[in-house]
């Protein structure tokens, strides 16, 4: 098993989650576009499956250090409810979507924060 890095993780869920809400945004602008279907980010759970840790070395000669770079999916919603206008977007899932984006931000933010602040104590002794 190897060990997690934290600090790497919430970077990968950060850059996630401003995917999402890039997302999120597109489909609430496009909410009144005839024939746009709406978009969503696969899951951060699919994501963390399909990245690779690389090999560990302890000189800059010896192999690369890091996680893989992860392109995150963007799709159309699986079996949207189809509006008269042909739209697929509805403003209330879209708002429902974004308030959990912000929720995940502001978690994934003190989580750092704590252990920084851990980090911080343990250093000054």
């Amino acid at each position: 098993m190897q060990p997690v890095n934290l600090f790497d993780l919430a970077t990968q869920q950060a850059r996630w989650l401003s995917v999402r809400q890039t997302t999120v945004a597109s489909n609430i602008a496009n909410v009144n576009t005839p024939g746009y279907r709406a978009l969503e980010v696969e899951s951060f759970e699919n994501v963390l499956n399909g990245t690779r840790v690389a090999m560990q070395g302890t000189s800059a000669n010896h192999l690369k250090t890091g996680a893989t770079n992860a392109s995150f999916a963007v799709d159309s919603t699986p079996d949207p409810a189809i509006l008269p206008s042909q739209n697929t977007v509805s403003i209330e899932k879209e708002l429902v979507n974004a308030g959990e984006v912000r929720r995940s931000f502001e978690l994934n933010t003190a989580i750092v924060k704590a252990f920084h602040r851990m980090l911080m104590n343990t250093s000054r002794g």
